[in-house]
């Protein structure tokens, strides 16, 4: 791209669901044109957009009538075929590009990234044929077997002991191609966002730190209360280091785990990452003067992209389909009024038609003066829908 994208100019996105929603909403707030590529006529970003291209992500005429209608495209989650992403690169600026979309949709490729950046992750073993399985290390065990490709929110991932259970689970999997990771002593999680520009210059958002239940986010508090400023500035580093390694252009997230170095200490090693926003970085959009979707329209359009600042500490919960079932088997409207009542609350609910457990409807953010009384608010939220405590 030679030139930026000024607003009028029309961005589009592969995907509808509510990553893309919340991109639609940042770019129509600079003035532009977005258009969304997504096969459900339902989509939370195709109701809301002004163009929605109904089709599936590799069909031919759906990729032309994106090209037709959108000066450059991005995408709102990493399992758009890369494909896709190349055939639309050769018409239009495209950001992320299709080949740093296919290395986070590979864990094993993910891994070697990781590696190839100077970013240590667990030790691990790719397993895809009988000889792979019968030379694995024991040392890796007990550890977590994970799909290679298709894997996200905890799915197509299990824990084994023993050769005899890693056996099991590979077969269990449909002896697809898959990564053992050596099961770490886990101390915390936590995640970083960097944007990065066609020029190379990055930004950061602050780091956050996770929990995660069920294998699903659930809170993410910032700053992060148990990480220390060199843990921080190490997590930055590394996940810039990642981010220039693939020479991309986008929004990334690096989760990293927090793990006892075995002798009284913590080390940091990557675990996965995603190339677009994330949702750990939903609180950006009422804690801090950018949000990560802001950053995502910046970099695809070539403006200029500054260093966001966090105005107020904040705690993000998740909110899951489960909320609507908890008075019964009954769908019943969770009791949004009474949390719209309490101060520094932020609700976001991503106009999905039906609720189920498990599926992500909304977010909620709290923000205050103090991470204190931001904690507190929060304890009050969680009792009053009925979430797990933190």
């Amino acid at each position: 791209m030679s030139q930026p994208l000024r607003p009028g100019a029309t961005l589009g996105v592969m995907g509808g669901g509510q990553l893309g929603r919340m991109f639609v909403h940042a770019a129509q707030t600079l003035g532009f044109r977005t258009a969304v590529l997504d096969p459900d006529a339902a989509s939370p970003a195709g109701c809301v957009s002004h163009v929605h291209v109904q089709t599936d992500y590799l069909d031919a005429a759906g990729l032309q009538a994106l090209v037709n209608a959108a000066d450059a495209v991005t995408t709102e989650f990493e399992n758009v075929p890369a494909a896709a992403l190349n055939t639309l690169a050769q018409s239009r600026p495209v950001a992320p590009a299709g080949a740093s979309v296919a290395i986070c949709q590979d864990r094993a490729a993910e891994k070697a990234h990781f590696g190839a950046s100077g970013v240590p992750c667990a030790p691990y073993a790719v397993i895809a044929t009988e000889a792979d399985l019968a030379a694995v290390d024991a040392n890796l065990l007990p550890g977590i077997l994970k799909t290679a490709r298709m894997g996200y929110d905890g799915k197509g991932q299990v824990r084994v002991s023993t050769p005899t259970e890693l056996a099991a689970a590979w077969h269990d999997l449909k002896q697809v191609t898959c990564v053992l990771e050596k099961r770490l002593g886990l101390l915390l999680e936590l995640s970083v966002i960097v944007a990065r520009g066609a020029d190379g210059q990055i930004v950061h958002f602050p780091v956050q730190q996770n929990l995660h239940l069920g294998g699903i986010l659930a809170v993410t508090t910032v700053p992060a209360p148990d990480v220390s400023p060199a843990l921080a500035a190490q997590a930055v580093t590394r996940a810039s280091a990642i981010a220039a390694e693939m020479g991309y252009v986008g929004v990334l997230c690096v989760e990293f785990f927090v793990v006892d170095d075995g002798q009284g200490g913590q080390a940091l090693v990557a675990n996965e990452m995603a190339p677009r926003p994330h949702n750990s970085g939903h609180y950006t959009i009422d804690a801090c003067d950018l949000s990560q979707f802001d950053l995502q329209v910046r970099t695809m359009a070539g403006l200029p992209l500054v260093q966001p600042r966090l105005h107020s500490p904040t705690v993000m919960l998740n909110l899951l389909g489960d909320l609507w079932f908890t008075a019964g088997a009954e769908e019943t409207e969770p009791a949004w009024e009474r949390v719209l009542a309490l101060p520094g609350v932020h609700l976001h609910l991503y106009g999905k038609t039906s609720a189920r457990p498990g599926r992500k409807m909304g977010h909620l953010t709290v923000t205050g003066a103090t991470p204190e009384a931001v904690q507190l608010v929060a304890t009050q939220v969680r009792d009053i829908l009925g979430l797990p405590a933190a």
